[in-house]
């Protein structure tokens, strides 16, 4: 499976969420909502999820196997990183608010 599109939307404030991500593989499936988070052990990818009655999150889609997960990351920061250094000296991109809740994961970066 190739990731053939990244669309990346930077948020406006200075929390752990950087950024909201759409992914297309193949050119045929999309993906919406993966997240760039800012953690303690660097900068990794928290797929999209929902919450629970319970008020627990859980990933609406994910990867099933590391070395998978391990291409998708490597990808999405990749682009991130580029996309920021041209956001950073051209001062512009699209930015937008940041609505996020339940960014307490950093374990999620395994």
């Amino acid at each position: 499976m190739e990731i053939t599109d990244i669309r990346i939307k930077r948020v406006s404030t200075g929390g752990k969420l950087k950024a909201y991500v759409t992914v297309t593989f193949d050119d045929c499936f999309v993906v919406h909502n993966l997240k760039i988070i800012s953690g303690k052990a660097g900068t990794f990818i928290a797929m999209p999820s929902r919450k629970t009655k319970t008020g627990e999150y859980k990933d609406i889609a994910h990867p099933i196997n590391s070395e998978f997960r391990h291409q998708i990351q490597s990808e999405i920061i990749g682009e991130f990183e580029k996309t920021k250094d041209e956001f950073e000296s051209e001062g512009e991109g699209e930015e937008v608010e940041d609505d996020s809740q339940g960014l307490d994961r950093d374990d999620e970066q395994g």
